[in-house]
């Protein structure tokens, strides 16, 4: 799919701007139909729009890559906004996260997923939508509370400073989840992660023996399965390296609790670090 609409582009600096969004516009209409083949045909419809009309391209609220994302919403909201019951290939968590995004208030759900997934400024996100800064901050405010209230689960926590986990357990359990354990070295977390699997692992990097949280998680992941991973860290230029895989949350110490929550409802509402990217 990717590479027939890539190569209806003509050669311009146009097709240079769309042909390098067009890649993030797929997912991110995936993530908003529920399927696949629906979420294509969006991405589709807003190609030919562009070719037919490059002014629809170059006249829009926003510049570069958001211009394609402007595109893409009007003909979005011109057919209703109308969401798909996931394909089979997106059972389990990716299907879950789907059914979720669909019960968000209208139009919060887009705000979410254009400013914590496409990484859009609010600012931005609001030129897209056709709101103003207030109303963008708004939507992506109500979608946050909406999925702080939606799942609930068991939290791991690998720290080594008592007091560091001591907030973080007092954190987690203000926001309604169950701390399954506080590991204090990689072989603690290992044990504690095989004993009780958690919905979610906070971790940090450097632990009390000198062993590393990262080692942990590395062992603990192909046996637990899409469990997402909140890092939080004093360190966390060990993990922005600029190389593959980098983390989706990384929090750097010292932290702020509405930074930690907003991670933790996050990874819990998509129930996997991965479960939006391609």
């Amino acid at each position: 799919m990717s590479e027939s609409l890539s190569a209806a582009l003509p050669e311009s600096s146009l097709s240079k701007v769309v042909g390098d969004s067009l890649p993030f516009l797929r997912r991110h209409a995936r993530a908003l139909t529920g399927a696949q083949s629906s979420g294509d045909k969006y991405a589709a419809a807003t190609l030919e729009t562009v070719l037919n009309d490059p002014a629809s391209f170059s006249d829009a609220p926003i510049s570069g890559r958001g211009a394609l994302f402007s595109v893409f919403y009007r003909i979005w909201e011109s057919t209703g906004a109308a969401l798909d019951e996931p394909e089979d290939a997106a059972k389990g968590a990716r299907g879950e996260t789907l059914r979720r995004l669909a019960r968000l208030t209208p139009r919060s759900r887009e705000a979410l997923l254009l400013h914590t997934v496409e990484d859009f400024t609010l600012e931005e996100v609001g030129k897209i939508l056709g709101v103003n800064y207030d109303e963008a901050h708004h939507l992506v405010e109500v979608a946050r509370q909406e999925m702080y209230d939606a799942v609930k689960g068991r939290v791991m926590i690998i720290e080594d400073e008592s007091v560091i986990a001591m907030d973080l357990e007092g954190i987690v359990e203000t926001m309604g989840h169950e701390v399954t354990g506080v590991a204090t070295t990689k072989d603690d977390a290992l044990a504690l992660g095989r004993s009780c699997r958690p919905d979610l692992i906070l971790s940090d990097i450097q632990l009390a023996d000198g062993s590393s949280g990262i080692d942990a998680i590395n062992d603990l992941l192909p046996e637990l399965g899409d469990v997402p991973v909140i890092f939080i860290t004093a360190f966390p230029e060990r993990l922005l390296t600029g190389q593959r895989p980098e983390p989706a949350f990384l929090i750097a110490k010292p932290y702020a609790p509405s930074q930690v929550m907003s991670a933790i409802s996050q990874g819990m509402f998509f129930a996997s670090t991965e479960t939006l990217k391609m």
